[in-house]
């Protein structure tokens, strides 16, 4: 998860798909007085585009009224720094930048308590750099500090095509020519290539200069670093190895979109700060070194002084004609009233098709349980809302139906499941159901039984309904936790506004 939502440097740069933000203190973030703060880094370029500094709270209770003083004293000579509330919301004594919060929903992981502006001033020089000292204090919660860095870098501009269009049948290698220009008047020296990409887009090559993300999303994203120079208005290219393998269980036909962006050393070291991105990748590759020519050195950091046109949109179209058929598992109990037991339900993929890939048109399989008369779900998994419309907590006990979701892709043969535990409340036969909405050409196999035969009595043993569970995960929020990667990547360019009321 995002350590903390950022401001947009950039636009668009977010993968299709979910884009997940949450709240989590970062390593860097230990508790500083009474409070416990984070405020990220920013490397500015003269004539560069504006960024943001956003100070969190991590605290979970506040009182009502908080003071922010900024003293900005050290970047002074080479940033403008500005707040970004409304009216006069903060005051300026000097270099003193003093502004006043209010209202925080209770509960909240993480709160945004002042956003900064940040531009280099035309004068500013590369390899300038200062801190902003942040200091909070909350009647009745106390007191706290922090501290982070602006600095100043050469600005290039580098781009990158607008788009690139793949078509391959399921099992095809397609090359993927991506490419890299320096439209500046400054030499590029580095480039850092983060790639996003769904099911149908599996790197063909697992490079040495590239790692890849790791858990169930693992062919999902990755990203290489290359020591390259690119002189001003000079280009490079990837070298004639790189492309992407479509899978041979790929649904067919369907099209599938991803994202390559770049990023200088120094943005890309930015973008590690305000995402956890590095726990998301694993080890590099074995198979050689992917080469973006020419070579390079190395000086002064640099920032991209236009980063709205670094990246490439990627459309795979799969051709062929390939498709998979889902069909609902029910489960029996017979149990004594009073006892509670496990039930699993869930579904099962008859091929030849994987399906959740992520392709349109293709199979994204929306699960209804509604549960027998006669028990109550004392434990629900987080993979189900509390509500058959689709709209209630994840992992809520006690309602009579449920909306699950299986995050990711399930392959020929494997099965979804959902664990339930049932409270048997009344004796006698009970019938419930397991339903799918997945527009496969088979609606017959789209619903099963949950039975339920319930004797009086209280002791004596049970018998619980299972379903072995033999394909992805089904846990909602982890696999929501699997798309982290490209979480962050959103959550980078798009600002998720925290629920905070600035007053006068």
């Amino acid at each position: 998860m995002l350590k903390h939502s950022t401001r947009p440097w950039l636009a668009g740069l977010g993968v299709a798909g979910a884009l997940v933000a949450a709240s989590a203190i970062p390593a860097s973030a230990a508790p500083t007085e009474d409070l416990e703060l984070y405020a990220n880094n920013v490397i500015v370029a003269p004539g560069g585009t504006t960024k943001w500094v956003t100070l969190f709270a991590l605290d979970t209770e506040w009182s009502k009224d908080i003071v922010v003083k900024v003293d900005r004293g050290e970047v002074a000579g080479f940033a403008d720094v500005r707040s970004t509330a409304p009216g006069d919301v903060c005051t300026e004594s000097g270099a003193i930048l003093t502004c006043r919060v209010q209202d925080f929903d209770e509960g909240d992981s993480s709160v945004n308590v002042v956003e900064l502006s940040v531009r280099a001033k035309d004068g500013a020089k590369p390899d300038q750099e200062g801190e902003l000292a942040f200091t909070v204090t909350s009647p009745g919660s106390g007191s706290g500090s922090y501290r982070s860095t602006v600095a100043v870098g050469e600005g290039v501009d580098l781009a990158a095509a607008d788009s690139l269009e793949l078509t391959g049948a399921p099992g095809s290698t397609l090359k993927a020519p991506l490419t890299l220009e320096n439209r500046g008047e400054t030499t590029a020296r580095g480039a850092v290539l983060l790639v996003s990409a769904p099911y149908g887009l599996r790197p063909s090559q697992r490079y040495e200069n590239c790692r890849y993300a790791s858990g169930a999303f693992k062919d999902y994203a990755f990203v290489c670093t290359f020591d390259t120079v690119i002189e001003s208005h000079g280009a490079a290219v990837l070298d004639p190895s790189f492309g992407f393998t479509v899978p041979a269980d790929s649904w067919a036909p369907t099209v599938y979109h991803g994202s390559a962006f770049w990023f200088t050393p120094a943005d890309w070291e930015e973008y590690k700060s305000q995402t956890n991105v590095e726990d998301e990748l694993g080890p590099r590759g074995t198979e050689g070194t992917l080469e973006l020519k020419p070579a390079a050195t190395r000086r002064s950091a640099q920032t991209d002084v236009n980063p709205y046109d670094n990246q490439t949109w990627i459309e795979l179209q799969v051709t062929g004609n390939q498709r998979a058929d889902v069909a609902a598992l029910g489960a029996t109990v017979d149990a004594r009233v009073g006892r509670t037991v496990p039930v699993t339900v869930g579904y099962v993929n008859n091929g030849p098709a994987a399906v959740g890939t992520g392709g349109r048109p293709g199979i994204q399989v929306s699960t209804t349980v509604t549960l027998p008369k006669g028990v109550t779900a004392v434990r629900a998994p987080v993979s189900c809302v509390s509500n058959a419309s689709g709209e209630g907590e994840p992992g809520e006990p006690g309602a009579p139906a449920y909306r699950c979701f299986l995050v990711g892709p399930l392959g020929k043969g494997e099965r979804a499941g959902f664990e339930f535990t049932l409270r048997i409340d009344r004796a006698g036969s009970h019938t419930g159901a397991v339903k799918l909405r997945t527009g496969d050409e088979n609606p017959a196999n789209d619903t099963a039984k949950i039975l339920v035969d319930a004797t009086g009595g209280q002791g004596g043993g049970d018998g619980g309904g299972t379903l072995p569970i033999t394909g992805a995960s089904t846990g909602l929020i982890a696999g929501i936790g699997g798309l982290l990667l490209v979480a962050g990547l959103g959550g980078y360019v798009v600002t998720r506004r925290r629920r905070t009321r600035f007053v006068a």
